[in-house]
């Protein structure tokens, strides 16, 4: 399952976001901190395969992938030494899988922007400086007790000692972890510290409905090129809480036409879950029965057993084979009997890599 953390100053749409997405309704009023406990909640993971395949299976139920969002209060310049409601609330999304970070790209004078005037290029740099801050106060804590455990010759603590060193010095730059150049091993040892600017970062830029629609703004551009001189290897996906909480109030069958009638193909929701199955490099597998048609997240190159273990790790290590087919081929057939009858169906071993859209049957002792 992927967990995504949403962060960002108060007022830029944090929460108008969260409960268009997961119909959760947090509050979401026009003043600084208003979220104060963590929201979380999880959406489905839009994903028209899985209807084609249920019109083939008939199953009793279909089990889309899910997506799971954490959203915490606003942070302030200011926040590692207490500024606003501090940053104790960053601990909330430390096991997320990445981060979305909402950066307001608007102008409106009826909400108000807790730094007055709207810099999102600014917003930006004060978020990524409190999260470095607060992976700063981590990495000092475990440095310490590394240090003196270094020296009794301790070799997991002479092996761990330079990772949490290098981290050091970039956090005190004020330099993300994910944008450091560290080793695979440098990045393995600081893995279990949890650090946010190790994580992957969306930037959900909070745009007019016009400019959702039409050609991008200032704001926009802006947030577009401080990006992109940084060097930093991030996705941005416009959107606009507005229309995301209008959409949210319509019924499913409705949502549709009504983004049609704003000249937008998709939602912020489908284009948010995308931006981050591509930076996390995710795809999806489908198991199909006449019990349940389901999709399931793995990573790209994964193979079949660990693709198997995500069902239940006995699966993984009993594995024998898994019967695979491509969802155009199986749909075509008319399911697993037509398949076979065709010979599309494959029998893959322990080497084999999923691909997306795979539709697979695993068999397994155990």
């Amino acid at each position: 399952m992927l967990t995504l953390g949403i962060v960002g100053l108060p007022n830029v749409g944090k929460s108008t976001l969260f409960n268009a997405l997961t119909a959760a309704h947090a509050d979401a009023a026009n003043y600084p901190f208003c979220t104060v406990e963590p929201n979380v909640g999880m959406v489905e993971v839009p994903d028209a395969r899985l209807a084609r395949l249920a019109a083939i299976v008939s199953p009793k139920r279909v089990v889309p992938a899910v997506v799971q969002f954490v959203d915490i209060a606003g942070l302030v310049r200011g926040a590692a030494e207490g500024e606003g409601l501090g940053n104790k609330f960053l601990a909330n999304i430390r096991e997320t899988d990445a981060i979305v970070h909402v950066i307001r790209c608007f102008e409106d004078p009826d909400v108000t922007h807790v730094m007055g005037a709207v810099d999102p290029v600014r917003d930006r740099e004060v978020i990524d400086l409190e999260l470095a801050l607060s992976d700063l106060a981590t990495v000092d804590k475990r440095l310490d007790r590394v240090r003196r455990t270094a020296r009794t010759n301790d070799k997991d603590a002479l092996a761990e000692l330079p990772a949490l060193e290098a981290a050091h010095a970039a956090l005190s730059a004020g330099r993300a972890i994910r944008s450091a150049s560290f080793s695979a091993a440098y990045r393995a040892a600081l893995a279990p510290l949890s650090l946010l600017t190790a994580k992957p970062v969306v930037y959900a830029a909070n745009v007019t409905e016009a400019e959702l629609a039409g050609a991008e703004g200032p704001h926009l551009r802006a947030l577009r090129a401080a990006l992109a001189e940084s060097g930093e290897v991030a996705e941005i996906v416009p959107f606009s809480a507005k229309i995301e909480a209008e959409l949210a109030e319509l019924p499913p069958a409705d949502r549709a036409d009504f983004l049609a009638s704003l000249g937008l193909e998709s939602a912020g929701l489908d284009r948010l879950i995308r931006a981050g199955y591509h930076l996390l490099g995710l795809q999806t597998y489908f198991t199909a029965g006449e019990q349940e048609v389901r999709a399931w997240t793995v990573h790209r190159g994964d193979t079949a057993p660990v693709a198997a273990g995500v069902i239940h790790t006995d699966f993984e290590r009993g594995f024998i084979r898994a019967e695979t087919v491509s969802l155009p081929d199986f749909v075509a057939n008319g399911g697993w009997k037509g398949s076979r009858e065709r010979g599309v169906v494959r029998s893959e071993g322990k080497e084999y890599v999923v691909h997306d859209g795979d539709v697979m049957l695993f068999r397994f002792n155990v």
